[in-house]
């Protein structure tokens, strides 16, 4: 089981609005322009009666298409990579590794928003909301009633994605905050390769 990224910040009102295009303008650029990042992150975990479930840091890298790698070092470790091809989930205090085909595990989940070059259009219901907390905001709505998420807010700090929020069918969220963020740096290929320590149980779907 994926414990955070898959399994599914507090933005009930964004207030002062934005300059007209900002946000979007903003977002679009990033896609088109940004095919690899690396930053630090946290992450929160809100349940309905705004209770915090869980707090996570780590880092992450990512690079488009469809390659990414979310190292969670606290509270615990766990290691989910995308190779393109599978979506591995090691989680070191079981000594136990996944491999999923990403099709499957990934088809409209968050995170392809930022792996995949993908219009936007064509899955969500595209609107800019406001000025809060240092960053221009865009909501999405999927088009799609039945998908895990209601919806999603993206916060651009300039040219950056700083923040997403993400609200589930049982009106949980899950923030992700990036700061440290680089912007195409090189990233060696083995980033995104995952290979199984000694004495670690792999399991195949």
């Amino acid at each position: 089981m994926i414990r955070y990224l898959l399994t599914p910040l507090l933005i009930l009102m964004l207030c002062a609005p934005a300059l007209a295009g900002d946000a979007r303008q903003s977002l679009d650029r990033f896609f088109a322009e940004v095919t690899r990042f690396d930053a630090r992150f946290e992450q929160v975990v809100i349940n309905e009666q705004d209770d915090v479930l869980q707090v996570s840091e780590g880092r992450v890298q990512l690079q488009r298409p469809g390659r990414f790698r979310w190292d969670y070092e606290t509270p615990f470790r766990q290691l989910i990579i995308a190779d393109g091809q599978f979506l591995w989930t090691y989680d070191e205090e079981l000594a136990q590794a996944t491999a999923q085909p990403m099709e499957q595990v990934l088809a409209g989940a968050p995170i392809m928003l930022l792996s995949e070059p993908r219009p936007l259009e064509e899955d969500f219901d595209v609107t800019e909301v406001g000025h809060q907390a240092g960053l221009e905001w865009v909501e999405l709505i999927p088009q799609d009633r039945d998908a895990d998420f209601t919806r999603i807010l993206i916060g651009m700090d300039n040219d950056r994605v700083g923040m997403m929020v993400l609200y589930d069918q049982f009106g949980q969220q899950t923030r992700i905050r990036f700061t440290d963020m680089r912007l195409n740096p090189s990233i060696p290929a083995a980033t995104f390769r995952f290979e199984a320590p000694a004495g670690v149980d792999v399991i195949r779907h």
